[in-house]
């Protein structure tokens, strides 16, 4: 009996999916960011403008490295804009600030300032009525790029249009009038922005103002206007004004733990002296690195890729590399081009997670098998450590902390020779190099690598386990604290089953996957 009712649910599921499809994009209407020139009358480009043009050629950075920092930076924009507001991101989170930063888009709207949103679809379904209701004024249009049809479990996409539904933007920007971005490793979400200060890279943003604002523009548009980019009417239903109006209460709605962080938010310090002469910016060459829309269908030719233009732009570290990576996946042919450049005298430091700090277990697989390798060249290995949840202190002003703010590492990054560095939403692991869409900057600043440089001196190896080999070639991992030290035999914080998990999933052929 269970055959014949499996058998029907299959067939009504096949008929579903052979009358579904994307919708035709004939009818949507293709739009371009505002040129600087035409913003440079707003409050930012008067504030802006005579910055820049002491420093021609140069994009003024800001790094945000505090999560509360990065939250309020977009805040900030968001409630300066005049014109307009670009923003893309991987996923938004149902929850405080995720909601915040929709009253301050909301806001903005009824300013009359355009406001285009771009999200990737795979973790839209929890906050796909509020994205409807904010799609509904006449000033905010939301686009999903690779949709999925069926607009229930993303399982079904996966299943009937693997190709393409494995593919993700992960690219992170947040445009106020072509004047000022942020872009990095943030998605939005309380687990992103209400982490406690000072957690070692738990995640890394910039700010910058300049020449790169408009290269991020420019390729917010490619994004924008391309052909895995639909409308958000074209893919779900209209809901009544009765609805309409429920849903935006929702999202305004208050409540004493938002507005007990959003005091915190604004009495910091950085943000009010951001943009100005005394501030903090660092003024350096600045490129903007992605890869085409086209990615996004496995249509990207070799020179339209991220890995390109970062090849292109840093070309073969000649005396360091400092990398920081949430997700290392390095495959054989990463491997074989590190243990190269260590080889060639390279001084090569790498931080990821380790296992019991990573969020997503099954990449840890395709990092583990490679330790041994990599040490035995000489690279120099350290695992972030997590922050046990007994031991984590949260100020009333804080929102709850989740997973990977509160025990990840997040931030991808890396300093090469003292000279550049990069800061973007790229992993290292296949899935950014082949199937993911990815943004970031590679700025010209020996200041900035520097400082990565020292933080894997006097930061890293007491936040982190260093992994070495013992004589007889067995992995260890030292942990050091104040005024002692503690060596681990087998994966800190783990039990031999979970190491069991990962030594069979390095075995199977998925790093392509991961």
């Amino acid at each position: 009996m269970w055959l014949r009712q499996f058998g029907l649910v299959a067939l009504v599921f096949i008929g579903v999916v052979a009358c579904s499809s994307l919708p035709d994009l004939s009818a949507r209407h293709p739009s371009q960011a505002l040129t600087p020139l035409a913003t440079a009358d707003t409050a930012l480009g008067q504030l802006i403008t005579p910055l820049t043009a002491h420093h021609p050629g140069d994009s003024g950075i800001v790094t945000l490295a505090e999560a509360k920092d990065a939250f309020a930076a977009r805040m900030m924009l968001a409630n300066a804009a005049e014109q307009s507001l670009d923003i893309q991101y991987y996923i938004w989170r149902d929850d405080k600030t995720g909601l915040l930063l929709m009253q301050a888009l909301y806001d903005a709207a009824n300013r009359g300032v355009r406001v285009r949103f771009l999200m990737d679809d795979l973790n839209t379904a929890p906050i796909e009525s509020k994205l409807i209701a904010l799609n509904k004024h006449p000033n905010i249009e939301v686009r999903l790029f690779n949709p999925f049809v069926i607009r229930g479990p993303r399982t079904f996409g996966f299943i009937t249009d693997f190709g393409r539904a494995n593919r993700r933007m992960h690219n992170k920007s947040f445009t106020a009038d072509n004047q000022a971005t942020i872009i990095g490793g943030r998605n939005v979400g309380d687990d992103y922005f209400s982490g406690m200060d000072g957690v070692l890279f738990a995640d890394l943003d910039a700010l910058a103002i300049g020449e790169v604002v408009a290269d991020v523009s420019r390729d917010f548009d490619l994004f924008w206007n391309s052909d895995s980019s639909f409308t958000l009417e074209s893919l779900t239903s209209d809901m009544g004004e009765a609805r309409r109006r429920s849903t935006m209460a929702t999202i305004f709605e208050e409540h004493e733990a938002t507005e007990l962080f959003m005091q915190s938010v604004q009495d910091r310090e950085l943000v009010r002296a951001m943009l100005t002469e005394e501030g903090p910016l660092l003024w350096a060459r600045t490129r903007m690195v992605s890869d085409h829309p086209s990615k996004g269908l496995g249509l990207a030719e070799p020179e339209q890729l991220i890995t390109h233009a970062i090849q292109e732009v840093i070309g073969q570290p000649e005396r360091s590399l400092y990398l920081v990576s949430p997700y290392f996946v390095p495959t054989k042919a990463g491997v074989r081009a590190l243990e190269a450049m260590a080889n060639s005298g390279v001084d090569i430091h790498i931080l990821t997670n380790s296992y019991a700090a990573t969020d997503v277990a099954i990449v840890h697989s395709g990092y583990a098998k490679w330790r041994k390798r990599l040490l035995r060249a000489g690279i120099r290995l350290y695992e972030m450590r997590s922050s046990p949840a007994d031991r984590i202190e949260v100020a009333d002003d804080q929102l709850p902390r989740f997973a990977s703010a509160a025990t990840s590492l997040h931030a991808k990054t890396f300093a090469v020779d003292g000279e550049r560095v990069f800061i973007g939403s790229f992993n290292f692991d296949p899935r950014s190099a082949q199937l993911n869409t990815e943004l970031g900057f590679i700025i010209e600043s020996p200041e900035l690598a520097q400082q990565t440089a020292s933080i894997f001196t006097y930061d890293v190896p007491f936040n982190a386990y260093e992994l070495r080999l013992s004589p007889t070639g067995r992995l260890y991992w030292l942990e050091r604290n104040e005024g002692h030290f503690i060596r681990h035999d087998t994966e800190p914080r783990s039990h031999w089953w979970q190491r069991t998990k990962v030594r069979f999933f390095s075995l199977l052929p998925i790093d392509w996957l991961l």
